[in-house]
């Protein structure tokens, strides 16, 4: 066998014992996690009942314009094709105010990520909310961490089926509880709600509320951090986002080991022991199911809670906090060569208090140079250039439209007094949520007049008077007509001026064109 093939069917086994060691997708194991209290666990509960409202409550808050208008504060009518959002109307062709809106979560999520590390996972994420929210009820119902171990490794019993219909039971309630809210966003709330109570309701809201019911069953009840681990992309993405200086839930190591389980032993017995006693507090309260021990992990969405439980410990037995801690790579490095060099490391600085109980200046001023440092800043001003970007072009934005569409077959006519006409497809778009009332005009084309299909005139104007409906399109046909001694070339330019009759005094203008035979021309 040539060396070439040794070497390949190497590459090949090598490969292959890869793939059998770090498969691409495990099946997910039952984790149950340890209710915990502290800092952070108040901050998720806080960030979760701040979300949920915001939800559920949006589609039922009312804003009065008027009463050509719907008066849904946040809605997205499909029908009409508008985006209301209180006393903005976004319309199909504004839609690069979404796309601005996008770009400015983009810029958002990288911000936040290149400070705080995957904040975003932990606390705001709909998976991370409503996974909490489906984790509380379970624990509600079965218990805790060890209570519900022992339930899933008991037989099947009475007070076992109990249990799990009532659990699995309140799940689907929230589940539908979650697809119905979201239907309310693309149509009148109170009317949706009668029509779904009643049954009268159009399939495709029941089918919208099905889907969204079992995405929401499986996702935040079953697959859980699998959906984390395996469906979002960001965990792989983020790592671009972070650098030495961004702040990451972080063991530090460099105090707590080796561990050991009983420190006062160890002492005794002249063993050198850090602050960790290995009591896998931050493993049991952990929802992704990780040892935050190990180092950084693709699976860690920084909710911290493992901070929480570790401090509660460190409390108990009388050890300074933070062993686990928001922490930046470049603190962990300084206080890991500390530590190496013999030294003493110091404790984590946003532990360090002033007389009063507050952080002192020195740690304030700490964090503020960690946060503003060159990418985050960076980030920080796209993100504010877009949002003052969209700002400007929001205030400033026409509420009149106005587009031309001259015939081309034919292109003109000649009356029967010799005189040359053209006719042309006038839209009036008027984008407010009332009537208006507009002149339309023309101007630059010497002795030209007009008139226009279904408004009776006795003899060819230069302007009339228009009337449009509440955020509708009017379509209008005009007629051009000009006198063959006043034609000046075979392709004039003149312009449709439509100005608004009290109201906002809007004005627009299109820019058309005049065609003529040669032979008409002076």
């Amino acid at each position: 066998m040539s060396d070439a093939s040794k070497v390949e069917i190497f590459d090949v086994e090598a490969v292959n014992a890869a793939r059998t060691r770090d498969p691409l997708y495990a099946a997910r194991k039952k984790i149950f996690p340890r209710r915990v209290d502290g800092t952070y666990r108040r901050l998720k509960w806080a960030v979760m009942a701040v979300t949920l409202a915001i939800y559920y409550i949006t589609p039922w808050l009312r804003w009065d314009r008027g009463p050509h208008a719907p008066d849904q504060a946040v809605l997205i009518d499909l029908a009409n094709r508008r985006f209301y959002f209180f006393f903005i109307e976004i319309w199909p062709q504004e839609f690069y105010y979404v796309a601005g809106l996008l770009i400015m979560a983009g810029f958002g999520l990288f911000l936040v990520t290149s400070s705080v590390g995957r904040a975003w996972c932990g606390y705001a994420c709909p998976q991370t909310v409503w996974t909490d929210l489906f984790m509380a009820i379970e624990r509600r119902i079965e218990g805790d961490r060890n209570a519900r171990m022992k339930l899933d490794a008991a037989p099947w019993s009475a007070g076992k089926l109990g249990k799990r219909v009532l659990k699995h039971g309140v799940w689907v309630l929230v589940a539908v509880a979650t697809g119905g809210a979201w239907v309310f966003y693309f149509a009148d709330a109170p009317t949706l709600a009668v029509d779904l109570f009643t049954g009268r309701a159009a399939p495709v809201a029941w089918f919208t509320i099905a889907i969204l019911t079992a995405t929401t069953y499986i996702f935040g009840g079953h697959m859980r951090e699998q959906v984390c681990t395996y469906m979002c992309p960001w965990p792989r993405i983020q790592a671009a986002m972070m650098d030495e200086n961004s702040l990451t839930v972080t063991y530090n190591d460099w105090r707590g080991e080796p561990r050991a389980r009983g420190a006062r032993r160890a002492a005794a017995a002249g063993q050198v022991a850090g602050d960790c006693v290995d009591c896998n507090a931050c493993v049991a309260v952990c929802p992704m199911g990780i040892d935050i021990r190990h180092g950084q992990q693709l699976e860690c969405i920084t909710c911290a809670l493992c901070i929480d439980a570790c401090d509660a410990v460190m409390e108990k037995i009388g050890k300074p906090l933070g062993l686990i801690s928001y922490a930046t790579l470049a603190d962990y490095q300084a206080n890991m060569d500390l530590a190496t060099d013999g030294g003493t490391a110091p404790i984590d600085p946003r532990k360090t208090h002033d007389d009063s109980g507050g952080l002192s200046d020195k740690v304030a001023s700490f964090h503020l140079r960690k946060l503003l440092r060159p990418r985050a800043l960076v980030y920080l001003a796209a993100w504010v250039l877009v949002g003052l970007g969209m700002v400007f072009v929001l205030m400033g934005r026409d509420r009149l439209q106005v587009n031309v569409l001259a015939d081309r077959n034919p292109q003109y006519v000649v009356l029967s007094d010799g005189s040359i006409r053209n006719g042309y497809t006038v839209k009036l778009l008027n984008m407010v949520p009332e009537p208006r009332v507009f002149t339309l005009s023309l101007d630059g084309l010497p002795g030209a007049g007009m008139s226009i299909t279904g408004i009776d005139d006795p003899a060819a104007a230069t302007s009339y008077t228009v009337e449009v409906e509440p955020d509708r399109l009017r379509t209008l046909k005009v007629y051009v007509s000009q006198p063959r001694d006043a034609i000046a070339g075979t392709s004039q330019h003149f312009t449709f001026a439509v100005d608004e009759q009290g109201g906002m005094g809007e004005s627009a203008s299109y820019r058309a064109t005049f065609d003529a035979p040669a032979e008409a021309v002076q």
